[in-house]
């Protein structure tokens, strides 16, 4: 997939679960291709990466990617952002690593020879090739964590969002999804607590109670 970008923009968003405030009148256009989201537990960050794809949607203000606003054209907008959780068991399905990726491709119709073509690629790309027909509940914990990121990066969304997609992992698997990320051609947006996930990012924002307390735009200085 080329290199791609997304402009996504959250317009006035206020959000929280019941009585309790978790996001509070976030402004903010996106338009990089490596941007992080850190912040302190409870700071708000997991909410407004869930924003970002529609799967959590705002009790105020508006989300919208590449001019599609969630709350209505969610389905649009979840072709264009993927999603990958911090635990991979959340997003692991079918029984097999060959099923697991496969199944994304289903309701986008694309004919046996092309769903091959992606389900191959990215078997390949990830290190997975060798364990297509294994029970996928039998992986290690980091073999899990790239099937997760190959069953979305198999529907070539534009942008990627990870949810502390390293905290499960050990040193070695934590270094294997930072290349992962480093090499997409897609736009990443990543939180996360290791910073040095973070290396070489060209936006950074800091979230402390529901609100953006820092913005590090790399961009603007060149």
């Amino acid at each position: 997939m080329r290199n791609a970008r997304v402009k996504i923009e959250l317009q006035g968003v206020r959000h929280g679960y019941g009585e309790r405030p978790v996001l509070d009148g976030i402004d903010l256009t996106l338009t990089q291709r490596r941007i992080g989201v850190v912040g302190a537990n409870g700071s708000g960050k997991s909410t407004l990466a869930r924003l970002l794809n529609g799967l959590v949607l705002p009790d105020e203000g508006r989300v919208l990617v590449d001019g599609l606003d969630t709350r209505g054209d969610g389905r649009a907008v979840r072709r264009r952002v993927g999603f990958v959780f911090q635990n991979p068991d959340v997003q692991i399905v079918f029984p097999t690593v060959e099923e697991d990726i496969a199944f994304g491709l289903k309701p986008m119709k694309l004919g046996a020879a092309e769903t091959a073509r992606r389900v191959d690629g990215v078997l390949a790309r990830y290190g997975l090739a060798g364990h297509r027909h294994q029970a996928a509940h039998t992986l290690s914990g980091g073999e899990k964590q790239l099937l997760a990121i190959a069953a979305v990066l198999v529907m070539e969304p534009a942008c990627v969002v990870f949810d502390e997609p390293t905290t499960l992992l050990d040193l070695r698997n934590r270094r294997r999804v930072a290349e992962v990320i480093g090499g997409l051609a897609q736009t990443a947006v990543v939180v996360t607590h290791d910073l040095d996930l973070l290396a070489g990012f060209e936006r950074v924002l800091v979230l402390a109670d529901g609100r953006i307390v820092a913005d590090l735009d790399r961009t603007k200085a060149v």
